[in-house]
This record gives C-alpha cells, sequence and structure tokens, in this order.
C-alpha cells in the first residue's frame, strides 16, 4: 500500500491531546519496523501503534475505496495516495470539530507539543517538520490550495504524469461524493481509536 505521509491533521486530532500520544502518531511514517520502537518510551510508542492501527483501518474502509474511485480512471492505482488529504480537507472544514480560529490554536499547539519532545524526532521526520511548520500545513488543509498543493506534491513524489489538473477536477465534480464520503468515515474512525489500546496491541 502506497503511504502519503501526509495526512498529519487526521492525527493529530485523533491523539486526543496526549503530547507523547501526539508526538508518536506524528512520526509513525518515519520509524520502520518493530524493532526500531524499542528505542521509544512506551507512550510514544502507543503513538506510533495507533497510527499504524489508523492506517490499516482507513486503507481497508470501504468508503476509502470509494473515494479512491473518484481519482482512478485518471490515476489508477495511485489513487490511493489522494484519499488521506481528501480526509484531512473535510476534517479541517467539519465546523462541528474546527472553526478558523480553533483550527489555528490546533495547530500550534501542535507544533509546540512536538518542539517539546524533538529529541526523540527521526532524521527523516526533522526535515518534514520545518515545512510543516513554516507552511502551516495543519491549517492549510482548511483550504482548497492547501489541498491541491498537498496533492501536487505528491504527484511530484511518484513521478506522475497526468499532473494536478485531472485530480482538480475530479475533486470538483464529485466535492458532494466525497464530502458524503467524509462524514460517513470519521465518525467510524473516531470510535475505532476511542476502543483502541495501543499499549496492549
Amino acid at each position: 500500500m502506497i503511504n502519503s505521509q501526509m495526512n498529519f491533521l487526521a492525527h493529530a486530532y485523533l491523539s486526543f491531546y496526549n503530547p507523547p500520544v501526539l508526538v508518536g502518531n506524528m512520526i509513525a511514517d518515519f520509524v520502520k519496523g518493530k524493532k526500531s520502537l524499542n528505542r521509544f518510551p512506551e507512550t510514544i510508542q502507543a503513538g506510533i501503534v495507533l497510527h499504524r492501527a489508523i492506517d490499516e483501518f482507513t486503507d481497508t474502509h470501504p468508503v476509502t475505496h470509494q473515494v479512491r474511485d473518484v481519482f482512478r480512471l485518471h490515476y489508477g492505482l495511485c489513487a490511493a495516495l489522494f484519499a488521506d488529504v481528501i480526509y484531512d480537507y473535510f476534517l479541517a472544514n467539519d465546523s462541528h470539530i474546527f472553526n478558523e480560529y480553533s483550527l489555528q490554536t490546533f495547530a500550534q499547539y501542535t507544533y509546540q507539543t512536538l518542539h517539546a519532545y524533538r529529541q526523540w524526532w527521526p532524521d527523516d521526520f526533522d526535515r518534514v517538520f520545518t515545512y510543516m511548520e513554516t507552511q502551516n500545513w495543519l491549517w492549510n488543509y482548511r483550504t482548497e490550495s492547501g489541498l491541491f498543493r498537498s496533492m501536487e506534491s505528491l504527484i511530484r513524489r511518484f513521478h506522475l504524469a497526468q499532473g494536478i489538473q485531472p485530480a482538480i477536477d475530479d475533486f470538483h465534480t464529485h466535492y458532494e461524493k466525497l464530502q458524503g464520503c467524509y462524514q460517513h468515515f470519521f465518525p467510524a474512525l473516531q470510535s475505532f481509536v476511542r476502543n483502541f489500546h495501543p499499549l496492549h496491541a
């Protein structure tokens, strides 16, 4: 499964303001294998394990397959790249969870919390975080321009010849379907996370 390493907002939010779990959840894509978990405190390990469980739940959920189908005509199997950032866009715009002010506040809380645990960052995350903070990725998921920048980054990273325009067109054409997918999926994901006990997984 292709992992975009881009859906940071959902992982941050689903840490439910537990600082070491947040750290583990945010760095997990940069921690490879089970053995490498042992160098982290158990509370950060819990966040890493939770992140991986969230990814598996998301990747295998039927609604996620519907999101991917929106982009499949133009991007084939690489349509899987777009589901996570689509979810982050709708999460950032979910009025039951965030408004502009609370999203900005949450973004700053996340960056400050991560700074406090900098000693535990993998080197690759250190490089990514510089861009995440200076470009305020967590807040910019709220805008279409931020969403499309994330998608374009994925397209460049995986050298997709189709470019960004088909993804933009697919997003606008199927906006209501994509929003409905988020509204169906995200409560199920929240329930899954609240009932997941990573240290005992």
